[in-house]
């Protein structure tokens, strides 16, 4: 009920709504404590609860060749215990004051985070406080989580015909960025990953002049400051490794990959290399390109919906996604999908095609840049009613080398883009020798071989 109600609201209406969201992020603070720390705390009284979140510019975009997975090999480890908490009372801690927690790796950061009752912020602050410094990251521990994470990697992709498709794809389109490499790591990495070498990743990378503090919900800033003084403020600073820069040379022709897999139906996968945002005030292009993904896919009547899965019924399901920021500054326009039975993976991506050079000729009407504004807008409105997201979107742009202060630039900049920039970046950058196109070529599957190689972790 509430996604009709988005969906038939005004864009007078949406603007409005996406202004006085706005109004409450005029209560965000930011600080930096004498260390390093950055903190950015924005006040929300609606209910009494906190969001922390601490994000460290580590990710698998910082690993090099035969290493990769150990920012999230470190991950788990940030849960064996410090010289102070022993293994696994971090999150009993957590749970027994009635609050939730987990953590996240992803190409660009490692995140930690809690949800709690208001008065137990401390206690949050002087849990990651202590393991950002004192991990206690033993050889017997780690030889115990390596395994959990091998069993992670065959849950996540080897059990998963379109996650070994994605993987595959991500490596194909990246020849040379780290972008192209898992985020869980290669395996034989993993099978070669020693303590020494978590040990080493922590040492370079987990200092406070390396994180951000985000902490949103019913509190007031000035007092988060002092908590945050108090705990984190002690934690001393160190030099940072030299990040080298990443840049993956032009792709100057069309790739292509297959996989096979058991799986009752194909999957194609294509995508183009796009710019990410590199200057929120001049950039136009990620912007249109945001815009682009909504006309394709930003609702159920979106184009690819509507043109392929209902009308011609080429498709089950097709998506279409872009994200404007990474820190890497490299960006992927992402189309997908799998076909309907009776249908193969060429004629989907024929037709993927198809929909694309619609908008390279014939661009896109006004009605439909209005609507696709209104709920490309909205649902940035919708999703700042959470306090996890509004940490989210902060953490975000700060761990990638942005202010949080162009959030409340981002609704006009989608309103400025115009019919001609759409159908502009779709003739720039949807051309074939900038495709890369990974198959899933579906392989009778065996009954007497269903049992999943691997487990998903739980902290």
């Amino acid at each position: 009920m509430q996604i009709f109600k988005l969906k038939t609201l005004s864009l007078s209406v949406l603007m409005s709504l996406c202004f006085s969201s706005l109004a409450m992020a005029a209560e965000i603070q930011e600080f930096k404590l004498d260390n390093g720390l950055k903190v950015v705390v924005q006040e929300d009284h609606r209910a009494p609860v906190v969001v922390s979140q601490v994000w460290y510019r580590a990710g698998s975009l910082d690993e090099v060749n035969g290493k990769t997975g150990v920012a999230h090999v470190l991950e788990h480890m940030m849960f064996k215990g410090t010289k102070e908490i022993k293994a696994g009372q971090f999150s009993r801690l957590i749970a027994a004051a009635g609050g939730k927690e987990n953590a996240f790796t992803a190409q660009d950061q490692t995140t930690y985070f809690q949800q709690l009752e208001k008065s137990q912020l401390p206690l949050s602050m002087k849990l990651e406080a202590d393991r950002m410094a004192n991990l206690d990251l033993t050889d017997e521990e780690f030889a115990k989580e390596i395994k959990v994470v091998m069993e992670e990697r065959r849950w996540r992709t080897e059990d998963k015909p379109q996650s070994k498709v994605n993987e595959q794809f991500n490596s194909t389109i990246y020849h040379v960025h780290p972008y192209g490499r898992p985020v869980v790591g290669w395996m034989n990495d993993l099978e070669n990953m020693t303590g020494a070498d978590a040990r080493e990743w922590y040492k370079n990378w987990y200092a406070p002049n390396n994180a951000t503090l985000v902490v949103v919900g019913d509190v007031n800033s000035q007092e988060v400051l002092k908590l945050a003084k108090q705990y984190f403020g002690v934690l001393k600073p160190h030099a940072l490794p030299a990040r080298k820069p990443q840049t993956e040379p032009e792709q100057t022709g069309e790739r292509r990959v297959i996989v096979k897999a058991q799986a009752k139906l194909p999957y194609v996968l294509m995508g183009f290399h796009v710019p990410a945002l590199e200057d929120a005030d001049k950039d136009v292009d990620p912007y249109a390109l945001e815009i682009l993904a909504g006309v394709l896919n930003g609702n159920a009547s979106a184009r690819l919906n509507q043109n392929l899965v209902r009308q011609s019924q080429v498709a089950v399901d097709v998506d279409a996604g872009y994200d404007m920021i990474h820190r890497g500054r490299h960006s992927i326009f992402v189309l997908d999908g799998t076909p309907s039975e009776g249908k193969t993976a060429a004629e989907l991506e024929v037709a993927l095609m198809q929909e694309i050079d619609k908008i390279k000729t014939g661009g896109v009407t006004e009605e439909e840049l209005l609507r696709v504004k209104a709920q490309v807008i909205a649902a940035d409105v919708y999703q700042r009613d959470s306090m996890f997201y509004q940490a989210m979107q902060i953490g975000q742009l700060e761990t990638a080398g942005f202010s949080w202060k162009i959030l409340k630039d981002y609704p006009a900049k989608l309103q400025a883009v115009t019919a001609e920039q759409v159908q502009a970046v779709a003739k720039k950058y949807f051309n074939k020798d900038n495709l890369t196109v990974a198959t899933l070529d579906p392989q009778p599957i065996d009954p007497n071989d269903t049992t999943p190689k691997g487990k998903p972790h739980v902290h």
